[in-house]
């Protein structure tokens, strides 16, 4: 098979470094234009496994706002990051969270929790 080249902006820092990987059979073989070896190892994974973090909202009752914000602990597989989001519709906590509470233990099996991203107290009930 015949090596193809792939341009790429890294994202790792704000260097936001041109990045040029030659891939051979869908193995990255040489990446050039990184400035540090974050660089080389985020345009392996890019074009080989690409990873996004996950942010997004969950219901909340009785909290001070309707959602509370989330993100996932870790990134998650490009593929699958719709999933998790649908998933994350269905998901509904309780007032009081602390930040950095689990709020959605290892979601659709991919070894990544989705945690709390603020605290949110419980509202005052009105006597």
């Amino acid at each position: 098979m015949v090596a193809k080249e792939r341009n790429l902006t890294c994202i790792v820092c704000p260097r936001g470094c041109s990045l040029k990987a030659t891939v051979d059979d869908g193995v990255v073989i040489n990446v050039s234009g990184n400035l540090c070896p974050r660089g080389k190892r985020y345009a392996a994974e890019e074009i080989t496994a690409p990873k996004r973090q996950l942010t997004s909202t969950v219901r909340i009752e009785n909290g001070s706002l309707a959602l509370l914000p989330v993100v996932s602990s870790a990134s998650l597989p490009k593929d699958s990051i719709l999933a998790c989001a649908e998933f994350l519709r269905s998901v509904e906590v309780k007032a009081p969270i602390a930040e950095g509470q689990v709020i959605c233990s290892n979601i659709l099996n991919l070894g990544v929790d989705i945690i709390a991203s603020r605290s949110m107290e419980a509202m005052l009930e009105k006597n």
